[in-house]
């Protein structure tokens, strides 16, 4: 199955349009295609088909790089840097645990962490970059080093479609096994619900910032786990301790909220803390916010 035609970019970044392809690598393909085609239309991103990057200019640089036309349009200066000049390595840590398994629309949190995932590593080989892939719960369940070479994507996409919901969540397993084989400098993308303790999140992406690695965290919550429209009280069952829990609406209007929202932003300040970048998204929305955040992480740390 192709991509509509005559479809608009956001039409083709849509949870239920990509959950209605056939394989991970189609989904790749069409998510990137209405994201390189809204960024080409955008004032101010100017991306090219080839998806160059750019980066603020900063004293020193060449002039000659200058891109004049995104200038005129923006009155913001930035360097193009084309695709030859942008290798680097790329390593996914997707959590696969049995929270990842919850979704009340068209895709569940693990199902939409795989599109976004397979994005990214499809964005990446575009540039020849080396990808790389963690798939954890309590444990890490796959592992693929960074490669460029021919055939190691597909390689990747089998790996992320593979990955099924397990057990807890052990973070730190798959940050461990990143320090253990991944040294020096590159671009690190987690991609969970982080239903972790900040702090402990804290401690497991810390040394990687002292590495040299730039990390961003993608966060991915349903609606109903930002915006619970409970009606009347009902029996909620954890999905990785199996524990349960009455509760009632007033609780989900006024406790939780203030919950949730102080969790998200404890994960917030730690990232702040140590340097990495954090992204809070709704799996009903479209990809491109991601996508986007992930460009202008790319971006500053180029």
């Amino acid at each position: 199955m192709s991509a509509r035609a005559g479809a608009a970019p956001r039409d083709l970044l849509q949870p239920e349009v990509l959950a209605s392809l056939s394989n991970l690598d189609l989904v790749a393909r069409v998510v990137a295609e209405g994201f390189l085609t809204g960024l080409h239309r955008s004032p101010f991103f100017g991306f090219s088909q080839e998806f160059a990057e750019y980066r603020a200019y900063t004293e020193g640089d060449d002039t000659r790089f200058i891109d004049w036309n995104v200038y005129a349009r923006t009155e913001r200066t930035y360097i193009k840097r084309y695709i030859g000049e942008t290798n680097t390595h790329l390593v996914l840590l997707l959590d696969s645990s049995a929270s990842m398994a919850y979704g009340t629309g068209s895709v569940s949190k693990l199902q939409y962490g795989k599109f976004l995932a397979a994005t990214l590593a499809f964005l990446a080989g575009r540039q020849h970059d080396a990808v790389g892939l963690i798939v954890f719960d309590e444990d890490v369940r796959d592992y693929r080093p960074p490669s460029s070479r021919a055939g190691h994507l597909q390689g990747v996409f089998h790996a992320i479609d593979r990955a099924d919901p397990g057990a807890g969540t052990d973070i730190d397993a798959a940050f461990a096994r990143f320090r253990e084989f991944e040294k020096g400098r590159g671009l690190v993308a987690v991609i969970s619900d982080f239903y972790c303790d900040p702090d402990a999140l804290l401690k497991g992406v810390q040394p990687l910032a002292y590495q040299g690695q730039d990390v961003i965290l993608f966060q991915l919550l349903d609606p109903e786990e930002l915006d619970p429209q409970l009606r009347e009280s009902a029996m909620f069952e954890d999905m990785e301790t199996q524990e349960t829990m009455e509760v009632s609406p007033i609780f989900m209007r006024s406790r939780y909220r203030e919950r949730i929202d102080a969790h998200v932003d404890a994960l917030k300040r730690a990232a702040v803390g140590i340097g990495a970048d954090h992204t809070l998204v709704n799996i009903a929305a479209p990809l491109n916010e991601a996508l986007k955040d992930y460009l202008t992480f790319r971006q500053r740390r180029g």
